[in-house]
């Protein structure tokens, strides 16, 4: 992991394309401003986590859906 320091108004940037400004310092609060393509989605880490979980929900979900059944009646 990269730390860096930063003040107000101070910037860093990923790439070419995202920036990522230090707007406000309060207490122990940072308001970041983030400047990045449309086409990226940008979530704080709890909506990312939050947006995963139902994503790998709806796919386990899907997986049990097409298991095959177990056929019943013949017996060996």
């Amino acid at each position: 992991m990269l730390v860096l320091s930063r003040q107000r108004n101070e910037s860093i940037m990923i790439g070419d394309e995202i920036e990522i400004t230090i707007v406000e310092v309060r207490g122990d609060k940072v308001r970041l401003g983030i400047n990045a393509p449309k086409k990226l989605p940008v979530h704080r880490r709890e909506v990312y986590d939050a947006i995963q979980a139902e994503k790998n929900k709806e796919i386990k979900t899907r997986l049990v859906e097409k298991k095959p059944r177990k056929k019943e009646g013949k017996n060996q």
